[in-house]
């Protein structure tokens, strides 16, 4: 297996990391977190010769195969299949059916087989490389931020088969869902080094939660006996009958090791601001259609209505038409039919994909962030734009000079400065790391306006999202419910299709149906009482949760009053909920563990069918 020893790199002035060790065993899958900077994808380069370290060694085995997904985009062959065919090796140049496979688990259909790939969209294309490094079957697969191009769909399929492929595997991904399903280990560059434990992304940061906290604890000691060393050497170091005392302390202060802080790493802040409202209904949608012509319709007759506090998601398959549905409901597109009426009081703010190329690029971060509130102090978009990290003389640097990353949270940063009671969001997590994701989405659940929000993340959509819009085979539809309840009661449809290799012998289509029937009834029946347990658990939490922040706001009249003894009361109440609430997260990622395990069984079932 490769091995890493004694990694350092640097970049100018930059330490990215120091004295890295790292041995990687047969059959581990390891997801590779830590902040955006860290290294993550400089280690991938390493590994993958592309790149090499200052100091350290890096062993590969012979005969040791790597596979990676390109981001370039380098297309020969004027169909899809002929160009993805070329992944194939010598001996299975003619296993067609292995690459049609691979490429309908992408997203692809029977009617892309013959078009030219150049003729796909920047992310299709992407999909289209990462179709050939599957079908290379390399013994290791390096995989950064594969999620950013692939819709649920593709997700969901490739989850499966990362979990079935026979090979070692580092995952880069900003979607800790999609890692944790996948993953035997988690890795991480943290704070210049990496720490490697077996188990999921929250068993890793609980850990390193508990190692700070130890550090920390050791340091406090430390400190402690390093001061009264010094005291004692300034004390006694001028007496004669001391001095040799003095010396001898001197010694053992220069043999101690000196304990660095923890430096905490710098995390994005969510707070979006509510503008009042009396408006009990936002938002109202009645038999809107659009399409660039009438022979190109993309959806129609999409009907609903948003109440205040209600967030509505919209899911499917990319190029269906997601993103154009929000940009009609924004205004930005005029529908063909229908209407979109607002209640005179909303106010709304959008972040789409496209709306990064309305920021100037002669302006500087601030600048961008006094648009979304021309009335802020100069000390308030200070904050906003520390928030978005960008602190100090971060935040008069232009618009031209950063990167597509940077430009995103400069348009969260603008929209941070509005007064607002709607917020859209077309594809938020894009380019966040695990942290600001779940900032993020702390930020819309505590938001008391309504939101309408385009994701691919399922553990978003089952965090925020009340309703949805979803696009399947039939065109758009309004389903009322959450997301676990439409897997459960109507499912993608496009799971449910018979694989398009033909194969012999001939398959039996309505056998077939039957058996999915029957397996996704069972699924359903087995699934139900534990999703129902899990459901009662986040209402607890919620309640918990809730009850915490109402007696946090009474301890802090309290203390303002200065009346110890109710500190004292709420202090220990407030623990006691806490640690309520701490078993009970402990209690739901156990239970949304078997849950996923179950489900997953599951899929594999109906994916052999």
């Amino acid at each position: 297996m490769i091995q890493l020893s004694n990694i350092s790199k640097h970049f100018g002035e930059k330490e990215l990391f120091s004295n890295l060790d790292f041995r990687m065993n047969s059959g581990d899958k390891i997801g590779l977190v830590g902040r955006n900077g860290s290294g993550k994808s400089t280690l991938f380069k390493m590994i993958l010769g592309e790149d090499t370290p200052d100091e350290g060694e890096i062993s590969i085995p012979k005969n040791y195969k790597i596979g990676a997904l390109k981001q370039h985009l380098e297309f020969s062959e004027k169909t899809l299949r002929d160009e993805t065919a070329l992944a194939l090796s010598e001996d299975d140049k003619f296993s067609i059916y292995k690459v049609e496979k691979i490429l309908f688990g992408l997203g692809f259909s029977e009617e892309d087989l013959d078009k030219d790939p150049l003729s796909f969209s920047g992310g299709y294309q992407i999909r289209i490389n990462l179709a050939k490094l599957l079908i290379t079957e390399p013994n290791l697969l390096l995989l950064d931020e594969p999620t950013n191009y692939l819709d649920i769909l593709s997700l969901r399929w490739l989850r499966v088969f990362l979990k079935t492929f026979d090979g070692e595997v580092i995952l880069i991904t900003h979607d800790r869902n999609f890692m944790d399903s996948i993953t035997t280990h988690t890795m991480g560059i943290i704070r210049k080094s990496l720490f490697l434990i077996e188990g999921s992304t929250h068993k890793f940061y609980e850990q390193l939660a508990s190692n700070d906290e130890h550090h920390q604890k050791q340091k406090v000691t430390q400190d402690k006996k390093r001061k009264e060393l010094e005291e004692f050497i300034a004390k006694n170091k001028a007496r004669a009958s001391t001095a040799a005392q003095a010396q001898s302390k001197v010694k053992l202060l220069e043999k101690m090791d000196q304990m660095d802080s923890i430096v905490e790493e710098a995390t994005l802040e969510f707070d979006f601001n509510f503008k009042e409202t009396p408006a009990k209904v936002l938002l109202e949608v009645k038999d809107v259609s659009f399409g660039y012509s009438v022979d190109n319709v993309l959806f129609e007759d999409i009907t609903f209505a948003l109440k205040q506090g209600e967030t509505l998601g919209i899911i499917g398959k990319n190029g269906k038409g997601k993103s154009t549905l929000l940009n009609t409901i924004a205004g930005e597109l005029k529908e063909l039919t229908g209407n979109i009426d607002y209640h005179g009081t909303t106010t709304f703010a959008h972040f789409g994909q496209t709306n990064i190329s309305h920021l100037n690029p002669d302006s500087t971060i601030m600048d961008e962030v006094y648009l979304g509130n021309p009335k802020l102090g100069e000390a308030t978009v200070r904050r906003i734009c520390g928030g978005m990290m960008f602190s100090g003389d971060d935040a008069k640097k232009k618009i031209s000079l950063l990167s597509g990353g940077e430009k995103s949270r400069v348009m969260l940063g603008q929209i941070l400065a509005k007064d607002v009671n709607l917020l859209f969001l077309d594809e938020p997590t894009n380019h966040l790391d695990m942290q600001s994701i779940d900032a993020l989405t702390k930020a819309i659940k505590k938001f008391k306006g309504s939101c309408i929000i385009v994701t691919h993340s399922e553990e978003l959509l089952r965090q925020v999202c009340d309703r949805l819009i979803v696009f399947g085979k039939q065109g758009a539809t309004y389903f009322d419910g959450r997301y676990n309840e439409f897997l459960e009661k109507i499912g993608w449809d496009e799971e449910e299709v018979e694989e398009k290799v033909k194969t012999k012998p001939k398959v039996n289509k309505k056998e077939n149906k039957k058996i999915r029937t029957a397996l996704i009834t069972e699924r359903n029946k087995t699934t139900s009482p534990l999703k129902k347990e899990i459901e009662k658990i986040e209402n607890q939490i919620i309640k918990i949760e809730d009850l915490v922040e109402k007696e946090q706001a009474e301890l802090v009249q309290a203390s303002n009053a200065t009346d110890n003894a109710k500190v004292i009361e709420l202090s220990k109440i407030i623990a006691t909920h806490e640690k309520e609430a701490e078993e009970k997260f402990e209690e739901l990622e156990s239970k949304q563990l078997i849950l996923d395990e179950i489900l997953e069984k599951y899929e594999k079932k109906l994916a052999e069918i």
